[in-house]
């Protein structure tokens, strides 16, 4: 399927053709990497291509490239959730910089916009990353103003935190020591790689309920599927990306998955994690539990990969506990990240 809009083709990209992904790569991680320096969290080639490539019962991905006299300056994708969230499109452009301001950026989201509707999907997501100085709302910096004026409103303000590895053992030793008084009834348990099988469904309910259990500001969006085939579809999807993850719970006295961490390598970015999701039940929080998982966690993550010199992680801006608990780890504050949102009529 191609579209040409004035000035610009737009083309499906296929992830097998290995001219085209990488052309269309090329264009999106340049955008990306554009003024942020060590900031930048681009997903790489290979990732992006098995998730475009493999099926999932979770999502599906397609990518768009926008080529000018066959050069391609402009990179788009969608997702859309197969399992939850049904009303929902995630969309992506990019533009390189020497091709700004020509209408390349507008054109190719009049085109997700349009895939998105083909696909009965009502309610778009998108994302815009810049400087942490811009304040909360990124007043005058080129994503948030272009998300605006097309119609997409700011619902969640998220802040880039870097933590500088190794941190010391006798912070975490600190730290552990002034949580455990508070969570005597609970058992921690960390390991390397897919969830065992004996807490599957017990991480399948929780992890489900991150994205209504944490801060989501005004974000429209439903709990996810609990479903116990969608966490191993994940991780197959995770394998083949080439990423390893770790991850640290605490369980109940029986034995039931009350509180998760996870962060997450790749082979394909040598010094980098990612830390992911966070979150304790409602109602066994005040036991100091998020603190508890997550220096176990990293306790694992510097024994396991000792040559990792810094984790990148995102934070809503009102999530005052889970920030606290990250600058009493080390954080700092490096950007901003909007989440937008947008309702078609």
């Amino acid at each position: 399927m191609s579209r040409t809009c004035p000035g610009l083709e737009i083309v499906a990209v296929d992830p097998h053709d290995e001219q085209a992904l990488t052309a269309w790569y090329d264009a999106y991680a340049e955008a990306e990497r554009h003024g942020r320096g060590r900031t930048a969290t681009v997903w790489q080639l290979r990732e992006l291509q098995v998730m475009l490539a493999e099926p999932s019962i979770r999502r599906r991905s397609t990518a768009w490239a926008g080529r000018v006299d066959g050069r391609t300056v402009a990179a788009g994708w969608v997702q859309l959730p197969l399992l939850d969230n049904l009303e929902r499109a995630e969309l992506s452009v990019q533009v390189v910089p020497a091709a700004r301001r020509r209408g390349h950026g507008t054109a190719m989201l009049a085109h997700l916009e349009q895939v998105a509707r083909e696909e009965g999907r009502t309610v778009l997501g998108a994302e815009a990353t810049y400087d942490y100085d811009a304040g909360p709302d990124g007043a005058g910096e080129s994503g948030p103003e272009f998300a605006r004026a097309r119609g997409f409103d700011l619902v969640l303000g998220d802040v880039q935190r870097i933590l500088d590895l190794p941190v010391p053992d006798e912070v975490l030793d600190r730290l552990a020591a002034e949580a455990a008084p508070h969570h005597t009834a609970y058992t921690l348990r960390s390991w390397v790689g897919p969830v065992p099988e004996e807490l599957l469904v017990g991480w399948a309910d929780l992890t489900s309920s991150l994205m209504t259990e944490a801060p989501m500001g005004e974000l429209d969006v439903e709990r996810e599927s609990a479903s116990t085939e969608a966490v191993r579809d994940a991780e197959a999807l995770v394998a083949k990306q080439g990423r390893t993850k770790y991850n640290t719970v605490a369980l109940d006295a029986e034995g039931t998955v009350v509180a998760y961490t996870d962060l997450a390598t790749t082979v394909h970015e040598p010094g980098r994690a990612y830390q992911w999701g966070t979150l304790v039940r409602r109602e066994h929080r005040g036991h100091r539990l998020g603190l508890a998982v997550k220096v176990a966690n990293l306790r694992l993550l510097q024994a396991e990969c000792p040559d990792l010199d810094h984790v990148v992680t995102y934070n809503a801006e009102v999530n005052a506990h889970m920030v606290a608990v990250n600058d009493a780890l080390g954080y700092r504050v490096t950007a901003r990240l909007g989440e937008f949102q947008k309702r078609l009529a």
